[in-house]
């Protein structure tokens, strides 16, 4: 696209007005963790990108047919409020998707609506929260998601997550993380759906200030340019009754 990407970064700002967890995410996400991960990107992408932020306590989860318009790569954070996203915007977001809008799914966002229905499975893994040391490491070091980023990023303190994950198989496996334990996971995964882009990238737990990464960053920004759409319009899929063609002199011309 010769035109800024237009992202918006989605969030469901749960914890940083829940009673619990209020004081540790100003202290770690002043702006909010949808914040944090929206000037990382427009740190590292400037100008190449137009980035705005929508959280789930606004009006239609702040993902109104205006903002869908006008988004080639939605990125989403979600975690503990999953099952009260409303039905029918995240079908506005699926076929959106599917005509050809990108989408980052990050971390818990594993369990999110959106997520489990573009991949058509349970989504599960194997979890624990206990400070451990995350290694992430480059499978696929020719892919344009991995540029610029070291192998292994080291994330000094994550949430552990672990196979089995419940996925369907990765067009392509970007990145896999080990752990303290010795659990492996497959962290960076992508896939096509319709016509756009599904990343699935799993650093980022609230606890943690993981998004203030600068690898991590670079990973997001790189996602954000590899998800955006290939072409300008984005049209979800439809049936078409198409007429018999008809040939004049060889010639294939459309039937009347």
């Amino acid at each position: 696209m010769t035109s800024p990407i237009r992202v918006t970064v989605w969030g469901e700002n749960h914890h940083e007005n829940s009673d619990r967890d209020r004081a540790g995410m100003a202290e770690r996400y002043p702006d909010g963790m949808h914040g944090a991960i929206a000037a990382g990107l427009t740190e590292l992408l400037g100008d190449q990108i137009q980035v705005r932020t929508a959280t789930q306590d606004q009006p239609e989860h702040g993902l109104t047919d205006e903002v869908l318009d006008n988004t080639d790569v939605l990125t989403w954070w979600g975690h503990a409020t999953h099952g009260q996203v409303d039905d029918k915007v995240v079908d506005k977001v699926y076929q959106r998707v599917l005509g050809g809008m990108g989408l980052l799914a990050l971390h818990s966002a594993h369990f999110s609506k959106i997520f489990i229905k573009l991949m058509g499975t349970s989504c599960s893994l194997t979890w624990r929260n206990s400070q451990d040391t995350e290694l992430v490491w480059t499978t696929n070091p020719g892919h344009p998601i991995t540029e610029g980023v070291p192998h292994p990023i080291v994330i000094d303190e994550q949430e552990m997550y672990g196979e089995y994950f419940d996925i369907p198989h990765p067009d392509e496996l970007i990145f896999i993380s080990t752990f303290t334990g010795g659990e492996v996971f497959r962290s960076g995964c992508t896939w096509r759906r319709g016509k756009g882009k599904v990343f699935y990238f799993s650093p980022g737990d609230q606890e943690y200030p993981v998004y203030h990464h600068p690898d991590i960053k670079r990973v997001l920004a790189n996602g954000v340019k590899w998800a955006a759409p290939d072409r300008a319009e984005i049209v979800t899929p439809a049936v078409v009754s198409q007429p018999p063609p008809v040939f004049t002199d060889r010639t294939l011309k459309e039937n009347p």
